[in-house]
């Protein structure tokens, strides 16, 4: 008999997977989806969030499959053998040492512009991460407690800028469109939806309930999807695409969308808000994001979190990534590029897919979380390749 939660543990699932989506990306989407315009941005908004809800409903129906605490070393290795782990392994440490990279990036940049400290760049960064990575190494119920306070001040800054800011937008910079241009973004798009490395976190969380995990899972990816059309709407239409400090010079110079607002807004007290949900937003992704890393080097290295051991998948999980940030710090845009281009589309996207079709071919009679059979796993193959093609494109070209 599944054993039932209260209410209260549901809505920490779903603000934990919107929390890990919502994070540096949201601050990079109106940046590389300025040049495509609104309305062909909010179809590639559709296809990921979809795309992306999918494979993580197929993620925790592998995961469901396997013993308590298997993370995607596991799952790789269970259905892959070692070739599966050896890959699983690049690609993680791939895809979530760039998003880390970002974050602590853009983290850094932000809260010294958000306490007016004037000291140099790397000071940012070194904080970002002093401030947050203690949370992380207490694990799962210290973050969850931050997080609900860190999406209170998300969601109640997030209303307050879409009250204030609906008032500066311009119809006419929302009247761009360009369809085979907005494409293009779709790497970063990809990026701004990941969340499927806190599954196997989430799931020993939420008592391996599949019922409310699903819905946690929709809830949360549907919650980032709205939360995005808005943010769109928002920064598209006060910022520009051209001119000085337009949305096409900031993706030049590797600039989040908040940095524009700055000029373009007469209201200072419009543009604080603006900032203060940026550092929201990339504090609970980063929360997120390097908690399912903590875990999954646990896992992988077969290392308990205990004592020495968990210092040392601390330091593990926080230095690389700090280093990095530190020593380049206009990486922004191009981790996140590279994260979403090539570690999202094979880590997130392929090895889900396949781990599920080969799982569903193994066990057929075990229930499924997302209908459709091989017809829907074809697509999103054909979906993966589409964007792997987009990243080499743009990368080469």
């Amino acid at each position: 008999m599944i054993r039932t939660h209260p209410f209260g543990h549901l809505l920490g699932g779903i603000l934990l997977v919107a929390g890990t989506s919502i994070g540096a990306g949201m601050l990079a989407l109106p940046v590389v989806t300025a040049q495509g315009g609104f309305l062909p941005s909010l179809g590639i908004y559709a296809l990921c969030w979809a795309f992306m809800s999918c494979t993580g409903l197929l993620l925790l129906e592998v995961c469901l499959r396997l013993p308590p605490d298997a993370n995607l070393v596991s799952m790789a290795g269970a259905y892959l053998g070692r070739p599966g782990k050896v890959f699983a392994w690049v690609l993680y440490l791939f895809l979530f040492y760039c998003l880390s990279i970002a974050y602590v990036s853009g983290g850094g940049g932000l809260l010294l512009g958000w306490t007016g400290l004037s000291v140099p760049s790397w000071v940012g960064g070194a904080l970002f991460v002093l401030i947050l990575s203690p949370f992380v190494y207490f694990g799962a119920k210290a973050v969850d407690k931050i997080n609900w306070v860190l999406m209170t001040g998300l969601i109640i800054s997030y209303l307050i800028f879409v009250s204030l800011g609906v008032t500066h937008v311009k119809p006419s910079h929302l009247q761009v469109m360009n369809w085979p241009v907005s494409i293009q973004a779709l790497p970063v798009i990809f990026t701004a939806f990941s969340y499927q490395g806190v599954i196997p976190t989430l799931t020993t969380y939420m008592k391996r309930d599949a019922r409310r995990l699903r819905l946690a899972i929709l809830g949360g990816t549907t919650l980032s999807f709205l939360i995005y059309i808005v943010w769109e709407f928002l920064i598209l239409g006060i910022v520009p695409l051209d001119g000085p400090s337009g949305l096409a010079m900031a993706g030049s110079q590797g600039m989040t969308a908040v940095e524009p607002l700055k000029t373009h807004l007469s209201s200072g007290v419009v543009y604080a808000i603006g900032q203060c949900f940026a550092f929201f937003a990339i504090t609970t992704s980063y929360l997120g994001i390097t908690l399912g890393l903590m875990d999954f080097l646990a896992d992988g290295l077969r290392m308990p979190k205990l004592g020495i051991r968990r210092f040392f998948l601390a330091v593990l999980t926080f230095g690389p990534p700090l280093v990095v940030a530190l020593t380049y710090p206009t990486i922004f845009l191009k981790a996140l590029g590279f994260a979403g281009g090539i570690g999202c589309a094979l880590l997130l996207g392929f090895l889900p897919t396949l781990l599920a079709w080969i799982a569903r071919s193994q066990h057929p009679e075990e229930p499924v979380l997302l209908g459709g059979g091989r017809k829907v796993l074809f697509l999103l193959f054909l979906f993966v390749i589409l964007e792997l093609v987009m990243e080499i494109r743009h990368e080469l070209w």
